[in-house]
């Protein structure tokens, strides 16, 4: 992370708690993330990038690898409003 920082890619970044609520299309809440699920989001890093090539190359040095983790790299939708 301070690698990113120094280079000016790091915009933010958080672990995410345990606890979830869940909200579907017909308004109901229930207790998240389901129990069943194979993969869990941990937490996100959102970072500055060219291309998905220059974000794949950044995401290598993630210490998630450390732990057997996995990254998955999206754009952000920009929104118009």
């Amino acid at each position: 992370m301070q690698e990113l920082t120094e280079k000016g890619h790091f915009i933010s970044g958080e672990p995410l708690e345990s606890d979830a609520k869940v909200i579907r299309a017909d308004k109901v809440v229930t207790d998240g993330p389901y129990s069943e699920a194979k993969e869990l989001v941990g937490g996100y890093l959102l970072i500055k990038a060219d291309s998905f090539d220059e974000a794949a190359e950044l995401a290598k040095g993630c210490p998630i690898f450390e732990n057997d983790g996995a990254v998955e790299i999206r754009p952000v939708q920009e929104m118009n409003m």
